[in-house]
């Protein structure tokens, strides 16, 4: 008979690695030691003491703690129907066309030479087509769901644990802009149903009009979430249309658009106040050529509106964060995507069919335009531009870099342009850097920062970063900080939810099986006693009769 004490043995082994892994799932900011910088952050963010401070005034109101704090995603690309083994068949076809082969013989359909199909070959299809078919696409299915969860677990964990001011996801939030305008509702359904729950879309009149809002004034803004349009979502130039950009935009919002926040604390003594700038850019049809010339037109235009209402170059009260998908150009071997385009044929209007970054050009004039760098000295603020950061998605590998001009050679070849160029170093070589080139600080140079975040899907650990910007009143200037947090592959997220769900059953049928032998003891020992009983009386009633 089969005994519970073998069950429990069992479920005090796997009871302690359930509880152990759990905690770990549902608690793995802490274990990582994430959390949002806080002002007294240095630029060594690797200090484990520093960053347990962090931790320690993570959800207190530390003056510590930065007034802006924005929790960063990248590239959830949610799968569908599309992915899914032929989802639109019959879940058995060989035992539909059976049917249908026994109604025509049976002259239903008027039909004459009609041949059904034998049992044997009915079975032999089942087997041989349909259930390996049935099990890749319920694999699938549930693939889909996990992956949505495992997003889902993501966000709401890291939300409930950093309690960010801002959210915002760096494009390419569904799998493919090919899809039907059914199933890119039925995606982005999933989108905010399930995977950003309790999340909710920036209202229309916040993004027609750039708007000033105080900070930390509205709490909303911590539910918001600040959707970026990928490549994945409306196309790359060659094949965005206005029809694909309207619906990204009905369902996630606009494509380009700019809100500031006014930061009143008490402390600030600048007039104005102290400003951030958060510019929404679609760089998807930035390069040419476009399918649509008046999608690009439109973003030209909010370029140029962006450039023409930015604060002075020598004003360091304002910082601008850029928020794109395409990251900007950057020379090979700096990131793991290199410079790359494929255009389509000339029947299609040759536009972008694929690009991996930026055109050096593009790249160029917003660094130049929206961030005012200069490689001329004698310009204003020394060629230093405004104070600010980029966040861009797209590569999934990531990439943390500083653009800043560096001039080709002391003595150019012939034909070479001796003029400055814009060059990328790693974020984490750039003190090297500057030792090997003999070249100043960054805070005394032209040049800005640009994080190209690692994806948030599974494959790629479940990456998020949190940063946190903050206006120092002894220099008068922005500073901003980034930790990074990573959850670690999918297969973390499954193993330890089948490990609690075979724990519970193996607990239900653990108590199951005790209080069946339990009940059968007690059984058994009331027949022994009735039995007994019974013997007794008999013996008793002999005695009687003799």
């Amino acid at each position: 008979m089969f005994q519970s004490s073998f069950l429990f043995r069992i479920l005090r082994l796997l009871l302690p690695i359930c509880i152990i892994s759990s905690i770990y799932l549902y608690l793995y900011p802490l274990f990582h030691l994430c959390g949002f910088p806080g002002v007294s952050s240095s630029n060594d963010n690797d200090n484990i003491l520093q960053k347990i401070g962090q931790i320690a005034s993570q959800n207190s109101r530390s003056t510590d703690r930065a007034p802006f704090r924005l929790l960063v995603f990248g590239d959830p690309q949610l799968e569908g129907d599309t992915s899914l083994p032929e989802p639109n068949s019959p879940w058995f076809p060989s035992l539909a066309n059976a049917w249908e082969g026994v109604k025509r013989g049976h002259g239903h359909n008027n039909s004459t030479n009609v041949t059904v199909p034998t049992v044997k070959d009915t079975i032999f299809q089942l087997l041989r087509t349909d259930l390996p078919r049935l099990l890749k696409y319920s694999r699938k299915s549930l693939d889909l769901l996990g992956n949505d969860y495992y997003l889902a677990h993501i966000y709401r964990t890291l939300h409930w644990w950093s309690d960010p001011t801002h959210v915002t996801v760096l494009g390419d939030l569904l799998g493919s802009q090919w899809i039907d305008d059914d199933e890119f509702q039925r995606r982005s359904n999933r989108y905010w149903k399930r995977v950003f729950k309790d999340g909710s879309r920036v209202p229309d009149e916040v993004m027609n009009t750039p708007t000033r809002e105080i900070l930390g004034a509205a709490s909303a803004w911590a539910k918001r979430i600040i959707n970026i349009a990928g490549n994945h979502d409306i196309g790359y130039a060659g094949d965005i249309t206005e029809e694909r950009v309207s619906r990204f935009e009905r369902f996630f919002g606009k494509v380009n658009w700019e809100v500031s926040f006014e930061l009143h604390n008490g402390t600030n003594t600048t007039n104005p106040p102290p400003l951030i700038r958060l510019i929404v850019l679609n760089t998807m049809n930035l390069d040419t050529p476009a399918l649509s010339p008046r999608l690009q037109t439109d973003t030209y235009s909010f370029i140029n509106d962006a450039i023409i209402g930015s604060p002075p170059v020598e004003s360091n009260t304002t910082l601008t964060l850029l928020l794109t998908h395409i990251p900007l150009h950057k020379q090979s071997g700096v990131c793991v995507d290199a410079p790359y385009f494929n255009f389509y044929g000339e029947e299609q209007g040759n536009g972008i069919k694929e690009q991996n970054h930026l055109s050096d050009y593009a790249s160029k004039s917003l660094l130049e335009g929206v961030f005012g760098l200069s490689a001329n000295p004698d310009s204003a603020a020394g060629g230093k531009g405004r104070r600010g950061i980029i966040f861009t998605g797209h590569d999934h590998e990531g990439c943390d870099v500083f653009h800043h001009l560096r001039s080709p050679s002391a003595i150019p070849q012939s034909g070479e342009d001796d003029s400055p160029v814009w060059h990328a170093t790693r974020w984490r070589d750039r003190q090297r850097y500057r030792t090997e080139h003999s070249i100043l600080a960054e805070d005394d140079r032209p040049g800005v920062r640009e994080v190209t975040l690692r994806a948030m899907m599974g494959e790629f650990g479940g990456n998020a970063a949190l940063v946190s910007a903050w206006f120092d009143n002894t220099t008068g200037i922005w500073k901003t900080e980034l930790n990074k947090c990573a959850l670690g592959v999918q297969h973390i997220w499954w193993v330890v939810h089948i490990l609690d769900l075979i724990g519970v059953l193996v607990l239900i049928s653990a108590i199951f099986v005790y209080s069946w032998e339990r009940f059968i003891g007690a059984h058994t020992i009331k027949r022994m006693k009735s039995r007994k009983k019974k013997v007794k009386t008999k013996k008793q009633g002999s005695k009687k009769t003799e």
